[in-house]
């Protein structure tokens, strides 16, 4: 497929993702690569501009993570954000420095609105610093464009050769105008005509797909989530019934959730599929039996995965492809994407052994993001219950119980679970009929885990010693940052003691509040 593209190079920020997410917006093809990767690979590309990332290191240090002044002399724009913004400055003769007053947080920055940058931003705008260092000294030939009270150099450029500098971090939200910025960097310096939509992807993909099957057989991993019934789609929309999608209930879904799987995308659903459900409850205790390590069991349950997919295959006879619904933020934050540090690994990414008994992996959604995911699937006429349905990660409940898996946990999350969104989608529910709008409050996932915690408590005159359940509840726009749902109390009350009550096992229920990053959205 044909695109313009922008490329960000990490040098291991936090926000790595979130820089490529906000290319997107605009319309723009974006992936991300490491600092690492070769120069020449990245002028092969033909990318139409470039974008260095923050990172975690100060630039001037021996070992930090570096680039070569030829990025710079390439004639493509370059954006240098936070970390990338200290490298460019040095590298091109600038100096950095060890910063007098360090900024943190949301910050007032003075914007020269003559800077191709900052075109409709106002004058004085809030932005999100998070910096030790400062450029004390600009590369010659740039100037300086932005600053603040305590930082002198917030931005600068070189517009000749089409180098920008910014101290602070526009991609986040924090910084109300950042998207802007960018805009303006994407679609303005770098001359994106913002060609990159859902419709167009659909079209060349399902095109992709046909051309490289053939007359070749399919075989899907079919979990039932928004990300495995979208590449369904795909797949079934390009090569109908050569595709066979294998459902595996592993014994972790959420309660009810392998029927509802079948109901949906079986013989009496929407979708002209051959489906196969495979009951394999018991194999996935026995493997997980005593392992508490959560990589660990994310790697036993991507291979059992596989192992089952290789016994359905030889009982369907010739597959010469495996489908998977891996996307983009699964292959970065299992390290694969770029420079930052494994967070987690993937059923589908690092989850896959060495060894697989099929010709080729086809990964059709593997560059989209999440919300990009839901605009594809809506493209394809998938209803939009399921498109919007809550995500569930591939490893299930596997990574919502916290220690050793065993059925009787899993019973557990599973009816703590139910209640949780139960309540959850009444208390929603109510709302709306009262006021006709949605409850501001309505998170965008929720769900409930069980901790390895155990304590004292008191039921019917009776000591206990039971589980703590924590329930999590995020708002978030695209699942790479996330804060906590600010739920009533009074239905976090209701869901306290129908959960205590009715679920044999627990006396203890927490509400997590940690927002994304520190923490993931998942516990494990």
């Amino acid at each position: 497929m044909e695109k313009e593209l922008v490329v960000v190079i990490d040098f291991g920020g936090q926000y790595n993702q979130l820089v490529a997410r906000r290319v997107r917006e605009c319309n723009v093809y974006c992936e991300i690569y490491s600092y690492k990767t070769d120069l020449q690979k990245i002028k092969a590309m033909n990318p139409k501009g470039i974008i260095l990332t923050g990172g975690p290191n100060s630039c001037y240090e021996e070992g930090a993570p570096t680039c070569s002044r030829e990025l710079f002399e390439m004639g493509i724009p370059v954006l240098g954000l936070c970390y990338g913004a200290q490298l460019m400055m040095l590298v091109l003769g600038g100096n950095v420095e060890k910063a007098p007053v360090r900024e943190y947080g949301k910050t007032e920055v003075f914007v020269e609105n003559s800077s191709p940058l900052f075109g409709n931003v106002a004058p004085t705008t809030t932005c999100w610093m998070s910096h030790f260092d400062y450029i004390s000294k600009i590369a010659p030939g740039f100037e300086i464009v932005a600053h603040t009270a305590d930082c002198p150099v917030a931005a600068a450029q070189c517009r000749e050769k089409n180098l920008y500098a910014i101290q602070f971090h526009p991609e986040v939200l924090h910084t109300v105008e950042g998207s802007k910025m960018l805009y303006n960097f994407v679609r303005g310096v770098c001359g994106c005509s913002g060609t990159w939509r859902m419709d167009s992807f659909v079209e060349n993909t399902v095109k992709e797909i046909r051309e490289k099957v053939g007359d070749g057989k399919v075989l899907l991993a079919l979990s039932g989530g928004v990300d495995s019934s979208v590449a369904a789609g795909l797949l079934a929309k390009a090569i109908g019934k050569q595709l066979t999608c294998v459902f595996v209930d592993h014994g972790l879904l959420r309660k009810n959730e392998g029927d509802e799987v079948e109901a949906v995308f079986g013989p009496k659903g929407d979708f002209d599929l051959n489906f196969v459900r495979v009951n394999a409850q018991d194999r996935y205790y026995v493997k997980l039996a005593g392992e508490t390590d959560p990589e660990r069991k994310r790697k036993i349950i991507g291979e059992e995965f596989i192992r089952v997919f290789e016994e359905e295959a030889k009982k369907i006879g010739a597959v010469d492809f495996l489908a998977q619904g891996t996307i983009y933020p699964d292959v970065v934050e299992s390290g694969l994407g770029g420079e930052s540090a494994v967070i987690k690994s993937h059923h589908n990414v690092g989850g896959l052994p060495d060894c697989v008994d099929f010709k080729e992996i086809i990964e059709p959604l593997r560059n989209l993001f999440k919300d990009e995911v839901r605009q594809a699937g809506l493209e394809l006429g998938i209803p939009a219950h399921l498109v919007f349905r809550q995500p569930f990660p591939g490893p299930g409940l596997g990574v919502r119980i916290v220690g050793d898996v065993t059925a009787e946990k899993v019973k557990i999350v599973q009816d703590a679970d139910a209640i949780y969104r139960e309540e959850v989608d009444k208390a929603a529910a109510a709302y709306k009929a009262e006021t006709g709008k949605d409850a501001p409050w309505l998170p965008n996932q929720y769900f409930a885990a069980l901790t390895n915690m155990r304590s004292v408590g008191v039921m019917g005159d009776e000591r206990t010693y039971d589980y703590a359940v924590a329930l999590r509840a995020v708002q978030t726009l695209d699942f790479m940052t996330a804060e906590s749902a600010n739920i009533p109390f009074e239905v976090l009350q209701t869901v306290m003691s129908r959960i205590i009550n009715e679920v044999r096992g627990v006396n203890r229920v927490f509400y997590d509040l940690t927002s994304k990053p520190p923490g993931t959205i998942e516990f494990e």
